[in-house]
């Protein structure tokens, strides 16, 4: 048996870069609307979780990227910026056939929006080469974290392998797909938000009632239901429990989802258990709306420590 300390959070997801203009209002079909102010922003869900559990972790942990790039401006930067927040790189790949994954936003002066995502290299992400990384990662890896920004043969196989090694998988299914109800047979935490669960549990019903019914369906799983300002709830073989969210000044939730995910994932490779690492993953949630931008606000392991409420 390996003694190799099974110290590594292994993501898989998307990486994006987004192009943002922001003005007075949304241009209709055919119209050019001028005076907007631009942005740039690293996005992807699997990109932003691997950071907010970098940044949990600390010292505490090793964060492993796998996903894709282009051979673009934007794809060796942002594979440069996930290095810079302490994410292993190595098994994110270049893929000479596609350009970075790209999302083009425009917000109106009330935060109403339009977005166009053009997915490019995320979309050739492949079973093959998902758990090729996990294997090159070895017994190293404690925890895989996945999410449905890339395609979903390739987070079955990631899920699959985990499974057949008693690995804990978490799932973020989003964006809600009804396919990724296939991928809880071999999952351990699922982490919907309302909608999600309803498209999950192929019935809409209140989050609670439908936690708890899916979450029977499967023996292994916890189903961990996000409640936005409200915090969580959880439903699994450890019984049910409530988080509450913290109180606090919100300027921008775009990266509250995925600061949960990674905290949350994060604290399981720690050895938290899912109770204590779902606190966790909630106080840290909530101080992460206080900054524009989904990356921007993603609380440091002190910041989390420190926060009292």
């Amino acid at each position: 048996m390996s003694s190799t300390p099974r110290d590594t959070l292994a993501v898989i997801g998307a990486i994006n870069v987004d192009l943002v203009v922001s003005g007075a209002r949304l241009p209709t079909a055919g119209e050019t609307v001028v005076g907007g102010r631009f942005s740039q922003h690293q996005g992807g869900k699997g990109g932003n979780q691997a950071v907010a559990a970098a940044r949990a972790l600390g010292t505490h942990g090793r964060i492993a990227m796998i996903g894709a790039v282009g051979p673009d401006a934007f794809g060796e930067p942002a594979r440069e910026l996930l290095a810079i927040e302490g994410v292993d790189v190595t098994h994110v790949a270049i893929d000479r056939s596609a350009a970075t994954g790209v999302a083009l936003i425009t917000v109106d002066a009330k935060g109403e929006n339009q977005i166009a995502v053009a997915p490019g290299a995320n979309a050739g992400l492949t079973p093959t080469a998902a758990t090729a990384a996990l294997d090159r990662l070895g017994g190293g890896v404690g925890v895989v974290l996945a999410s449905l920004e890339v395609p979903l043969a390739a987070v079955e196989a990631a899920a699959r392998w985990a499974y057949e090694r008693d690995l804990t998988f978490v799932l973020n299914p989003a964006p809600a797909r009804t396919e990724a109800h296939d991928l809880l047979p071999y999952t351990r935490v699922v982490t919907p938000n309302a909608g999600e669960l309803a498209i999950l549990a192929a019935q809409a019903e209140e989050p609670r009632g439908g936690a708890k019914r899916l979450a029977s369906a499967y023996e292994q799983l916890t189903v961990v239901v996000t409640l936005g300002d409200e915090g969580a709830l959880a439903s699994g073989p450890g019984g049910e429990m409530k988080v509450a969210a913290p109180k606090t000044r919100a300027v921008d939730a775009t990266g509250a989802g995925d600061t949960l995910n990674g905290v949350l994932a994060a604290g399981l490779l720690e050895g938290l258990d899912l109770a204590d690492a779902l606190r966790r993953a909630v106080r840290a949630a909530a101080l992460s709306v206080g900054v524009a931008g989904a990356r921007e606000g993603m609380p440091s392991r002190e910041a989390i420590e420190a926060a009292t409420y």
